[in-house]
């Protein structure tokens, strides 16, 4: 991947600042999939796993933080096509989020036209890791439900 610099037109999130409304921490709870998530993070943590049982116990994890080491502790219980379907599942979350939540739909909505760059200094699926090379899978899923919110928005 080609090194993108980070300048005044690029959003600055973390996907653990349960502070701001384009994290995957923030408390907008949202229905999907057959319960109440508190949060797009506790989502997506579940949805790693086939089992209900353990998807109900991340879903009522206190904090995005305990519904991730839930997770962690049953990592070899992941389903077999979790990196195939990792991406779509985030989707979905924040997209709900953003159709049940205003403040988080309008908070995305205000990022106009700039790209969205996930500062995980560590993760280079999610975030652009250390040296702005990673993926920055999570600015791109939040640059396409942002284009979706847009495209809906239009009169028909």
């Amino acid at each position: 991947m080609p090194f993108e610099p980070i300048d005044q037109d690029t959003v600055l999130v973390s996907m653990e600042d349960a502070t701001d409304p384009l994290s995957a921490w923030s408390r907008h709870g949202f229905e999907l999939d057959g319960e109440t998530w508190p949060s797009v993070a506790h989502y997506v943590e579940a949805m790693k796993f086939t089992d209900t049982g353990l998807r109900k116990a991340i879903c009522a994890a206190e904090s995005p933080s305990v519904a991730r080491r839930l997770a962690r502790r049953n990592r070899r219980r992941i389903r077999d096509d979790w990196n195939t379907l990792r991406e779509t599942y985030m989707t979905r979350g924040i997209y709900r989020k953003c159709r049940t939540s205003e403040d988080a739909a309008a908070a995305l909505l205000s990022t106009g036209e700039r790209r969205i760059l996930e500062t995980s200094q560590y993760d280079y699926y999610w975030g652009c890791g250390r040296d702005t090379r990673g993926l920055n899978t999570y600015g791109k899923v939040l640059m396409q439900v942002r284009a979706r919110l847009r495209e809906e928005q239009r009169p028909a």
